[in-house]
């Protein structure tokens, strides 16, 4: 098996994780990372034996075959295109870019260059969203008629080190963490074909209040909206309601539910892998489906207290298992462009307050056996 040189870009947060899970896959190994703060990138190499390089020298390296894009979402598109221009397959962190122009310009390179382009998230191909999707296939619910999703929070001023980003354009609930949830619908409902939003920004300004930030007690101007409540209508008939704000100091909605002819369906936190789906039919009593027992459904993560099941980098492990066998490439661009689509357009919709059509053309992401996947992992 061809084992896939990755080189990391952005050395941040999110990457501990990308480094310490791609030993759980086949074929796949770091050799590199690169960030602009050269500091950051050489504790990363420190840390986890590879090599801290410019990304000039990271692209131009023939050992390092995919380009993991983990920089600031304004820095997205033009990372990812200088990997495909350098003939590297690209997965990027969430979103993709930050305009849908983008988008269909990393999607014509990628195909121009004959490499493939793949963003996150990949947790709906974990455990639970493979187990979801495994019963509405079946018909267990019945008919999707409707739904439901929510996103509640204070905002992430309050636990990031350096959170001013998140209230920047290309920030804000719909794009940080609605690509998680509208995946996650995506993968069990099909495409989306219209929106409609009201959004409103909450406070003008945040403060930092991270304890041991270096920006601690710093305000941050609030330039995305912070509260965007939204209806997606599916090509399939379902129509859910998707709600999303930083602006909520407590709430008891479940993440997702699904209401079908037959039953209603709950599934759990699309930022994770793992976790229980229940399911209630007529009888009103909720039965459970234990998933964690089931490939990416272990809870793992953090490694010093695990409270979750956290196995990013499985579709850097699905995309280099389409390259080398031209399989199904589930967490693609081609998905992710539609996602962005679906995401940009509620934002439109909050705020031009009227409906909106999605343009972009996707396929319900190909279904993944137990099976199939296991024999992706070392």
């Amino acid at each position: 098996m061809k084992t896939f040189g990755i080189g990391i870009v952005g050395c941040g947060n999110i990457s501990t994780v990308y480094f310490h899970n791609t030993p759980l896959f086949k074929g796949l190994e770091v050799r590199a990372c690169a960030d602009l703060n050269q500091a950051a990138a050489e504790r990363q190499a420190e840390k986890f034996k590879v090599r801290a390089v410019s990304l000039a020298d990271m692209l131009a390296d023939p050992t390092i075959d995919i380009i993991v894009n983990l920089t600031v979402p304004n820095a997205h598109f033009d990372v990812s295109m200088a990997a495909l221009n350098a003939g590297k397959h690209v997965y990027s962190e969430k979103p993709l870019c930050l305009t849908l122009d983008q988008g269909q310009k990393l999607l014509a390179t990628a195909k121009a260059k004959g490499v493939l382009i793949g963003v996150a998230p990949d947790t709906f191909l974990g455990a639970a969203g493979r187990k979801a999707r495994e019963l509405v296939d079946a018909g267990k619910i019945g008919k999707v008629t409707g739904g439901t999703a929510f996103i509640m929070g204070r905002g992430m001023e309050h636990w990031h080190p350096d959170p001013s980003f998140f209230f920047q354009p290309g920030g804000g609930p719909i794009l940080d963490m609605g690509p998680y949830y509208i995946s996650a619908l995506v993968n069990v409902l099909g495409p989306v074909k219209r929106v409609s939003a009201t959004s409103t920004i909450g406070k003008p300004e945040r403060i930092i209040s991270t304890p041991d930030s270096p920006k601690l007690g710093q305000a941050i101007k609030v330039e995305t909206p912070t509260t965007i409540m939204s209806v997606l209508e599916f090509a399939s008939g379902a129509s859910v309601l998707f709600g999303a704000s930083w602006d909520v100091m407590k709430h008891s909605h479940p993440p997702l539910e699904l209401y079908g002819t037959l039953a209603t369906m709950k599934i759990p936190d699309p930022n994770f892998f793992g976790g229980a789906v229940e399911i209630a039919d007529a009888s009103g009593e909720w039965v459970s489906v234990d998933t964690s027992v089931d490939p990416a459904g272990a809870i793992n993560w953090p490694v010093e207290e695990p409270k979750n099941a956290n196995y990013r980098v499985l579709g850097i492990a699905d995309l280099a298992d389409a390259v080398r066998n031209g399989s199904p490439h589930r967490s693609s661009a081609t998905v992710g462009v539609h996602v962005l689509d679906v995401l940009l357009s509620i934002l439109r919709s909050g705020e031009e307050r009227r409906p909106v059509d999605i343009t972009t053309p996707c396929q319900q992401p190909a279904a993944w056996t137990n099976d199939a996947l296991s024999a992706l992992f070392a």
